[in-house]
This record gives structure tokens, sequence and C-alpha cells, in this order.
């Protein structure tokens, strides 16, 4: 891995991370309305970034209310995933950041309503709804912005 990726692989997470931190508590509880989502479709042009993203997570997550196994060590290796996942679904779809965004948007409400099924007892129908919408939302907000941005600059490019 060259430097340059190392660099962007923890600016990416610190600034996830940063995000999180700054809008608590609307990036906590049954509602994660995660400002620092809009960061996540950049994983359809940078596969690397994926792992930000999860680093980003764990780091955190270390500031949830909630903090456990769940929040340091689930949550991260979800996001993880869903990064990778929407990573190849944009590869496969012509490297789009609203596909890549759309997946993450799935999988990491799942996981959350998962979570706090285990963790509070909470049906998942209960909470999944108000997840996917609000992760849905902010990921193609996030789109947006990336699709803009390119259209000046290509950031991804060395």
């Amino acid at each position: 891995m060259k430097n340059r990726d190392i660099a962007l692989i923890g600016v990416y997470a610190a600034l996830y991370a940063a995000m999180v931190v700054f809008f608590a508590p609307l990036s906590f509880y049954a509602v994660q309305f995660r400002v620092a989502g809009v960061l996540r479709p950049a994983i359809a042009r940078k596969r690397k970034l994926a792992v930000g993203y999860a680093l980003g997570a764990a780091a955190a997550n270390l500031f949830s209310p909630f903090a456990g196994i769940y929040e340091i060590l689930f949550m991260p290796a979800m996001s993880l995933v869903a990064g990778l996942a929407g990573y190849e679904v944009a590869k496969r779809l012509g490297g789009g950041y609203y596909s890549c965004g759309a997946v993450i948007a799935v999988i990491i409400p799942v996981s959350v309503a998962w979570m706090l099924s285990q963790l509070f007892g909470l049906p998942v129908a209960a909470t999944l709804p108000g997840l996917l919408v609000s992760e849905q939302v902010i990921n193609a907000l996030g789109s947006t912005v990336f699709r803009l941005v390119e259209r000046r600059y290509r950031w991804w490019e060395e």
C-alpha cells in the first residue's frame, strides 16, 4: 500500500469519527442520523476507504453511551462489510456513488437494528424502518455532494 493511501485512510477515518462525535447525540440511539455518513459513498471510488470507514466507526463508537463489544467490534466489522459490498456493487454498476451508498444504507441499518434488539430487546421491526430512512437520506445526500465535487475534481485519481 502506498503512503498516500495510508494517509487517505487515516484522514477519512479521523474525519468520520470526528463528525460522529461532533454531531452526537444524533449519531447514537435508536434513530441514528449519522451526519458523518455523507462520507460513505466515497468508497465507490476508492475501495481502501472501506477500511477507513471501519476504523472511523470503531474510534467514534468509543464515545457511544453504549460502548461495548457490539459498538467497538461488531459495528466496525459490519461497516467494513458494508463498505466492501457497496464498492463491489458500485463497481459492477459503473462506479456510482448512489449505488454504493444505497448498499451501505441497507447493511448498516439491519446491523444496528439487530444490535439494538440484542442490547435492549427492541424489536427489529420497530427500529429498522427509521434506520433505513435516515441512512438512505444521509447516503443520498453524500452521493450528491460527491457527484458535484467530481464534476470539477477527480479526487480519487493519483
